[in-house]
């Protein structure tokens, strides 16, 4: 038996109206399912449900805008299913941009802000340390727990929103102190011990540990004390592809990380040659095969990443056969191309792909030669969504690769 407060109460009983009723209705029955006791309220919300499935997707957001419905809170949108900003690189169904188009204009309808960022933690206000927020998608669900010490637990399609719409979710999951513990410690090689330049490092240790500790809190020990937000996005969003991993603590890095009693705990012990086998598994292509493309930006680049890769790029000229894309938000991508400084960038012929991700939407349209990335959750997710050859490998050798046309060694 769930325990309601007045504010629940009201807004099963339409005080806050129809949409908002029939919002908490359904997290009521979310809540039964889940064994909850209680809800609490939460501060912002993150939609997944914007990505566009099929039908039900519309129909869905729809009734609310019908209910005349607002969201509670802040409330952000994740990715869509294609860059209807630049519909001339889409190499999927051309009716999907209409579709996209009407499930975003119903989404804002509702209050939500159209960010269409699989990272909202690069452009918003962001979660405080403990504050209870409602967040979709994988990546961001480990970031927000993780890095920033908020707490989510994990809100697929059509619960997230009906969070946003009523402030309120099931007290269950990681929003509660005794599933945020630590249930095991991982200790890990440094870049250096793994003898791995750090860009391959954080990637593959991401992919390693969500396979190694599927369904558990691991306790990092050895990740170096300097490691970036950029480098522990990499390894969440590789470890919630590979094993559904949404909180980490990483000793000395992490803010909860401290507070956990780690007596008793099992060990595991990622090794150099784990790390090894993992890159070898997510990058099959070969020395010399032909390269179709690089795809940068899975999560979507911040503008530390394009300061690195424009000097990456600097003076360096890709070969005529090859495109680079980098998926990013729509102010992240505004920056840059306002930005004098990107010149190098530009000169390399960068294309920014905005409101997606380019493992979901494809772009690429040369079907002869492998994708080149260095995201781990890319080489995770594009064989099987894109039916291409993809190969994980730093951001240097995607860069030598493009000048050569061909996989560099």
């Amino acid at each position: 038996m769930i325990a309601l407060e007045p504010i629940d109460r009201a807004l099963l009983d339409g005080a806050h109206g129809a949409a908002a009723a029939r919002a908490m209705a359904i997290l009521m029955r979310y809540g039964e399912a889940s064994g909850a006791r209680r809800f609490v309220s939460v501060q912002s919300a993150h939609i997944d449900g914007c990505l566009y499935h099929g039908p039900s997707s519309i129909d869905f957001t729809r009734r609310f805008v019908d209910l005349g419905g607002r969201v509670h809170v802040p409330t952000t949108l994740n990715v869509a299913a294609v860059d209807v900003t630049h519909p001339e690189w889409h190499c999927g169904p051309p009716e999907l941009i209409p579709a996209q188009s009407e499930l975003t204009e119903l989404h804002e309808k509702l209050g939500c802000i159209p960010t269409l960022t699989c990272a909202p933690y690069q452009r918003m206000l962001r979660p405080r340390v403990g504050e209870h927020v409602a967040w979709a998608e994988s990546n961001a669900i480990v970031f927000v727990n993780s890095v920033l010490g908020a707490r989510t637990d994990r809100y697929g399609d059509f619960a997230d929103l009906c969070a946003a719409l009523t402030g309120r979710v099931p007290m269950v999951g990681l929003h509660c102190d005794e599933n945020r513990r630590a249930q095991c410690i991982v200790a890990i090689p440094s870049p250096d011990a793994a003898a791995m330049p750090r860009d391959l490092y954080f990637a593959a240790m991401g992919y390693v540990l969500g396979r190694r500790t599927i369904g558990q809190v691991p306790l990092l020990r050895g990740l170096p004390g300097d490691t970036t937000e950029d480098e522990l996005k990499a390894l969440g969003a590789a470890g919630a592809s590979s094993g559904a991993l949404a909180l980490f603590h990483a000793e000395g890095v992490t803010p909860e990380a401290d507070e956990q009693d780690i007596d008793g705990l099992p060990i595991l012990a990622i090794t150099a040659e784990d790390l090894q086998a993992a890159v070898t598994s997510l990058c099959p292509v070969e020395p010399g095969e032909r390269v179709a493309a690089i795809c940068l930006g899975t999560p979507h680049y911040s503008i530390t990443e394009f300061h690195a890769l424009n000097a990456a790029v600097r003076g360096r000229t890709p070969a005529p056969s090859i495109s680079t894309f980098v998926s990013t938000s729509r102010e992240i991508a505004a920056m840059v191309e306002a930005d004098e400084n990107f010149t190098p960038l530009r000169a390399f012929g960068v294309r920014l792909v905005v409101d997606t991700c380019t493992y979901l939407a494809p772009v690429v349209a040369e079907r002869n030669g492998a994708i080149l990335t260095t995201s781990g959750k890319y080489a995770h997710y594009g064989p099987g969504n894109l039916q291409r050859r993809i190969g994980l490998m730093t951001l240097d050798r995607c860069i030598r690769s493009a000048e050569l046309g061909t996989v560099a060694s």
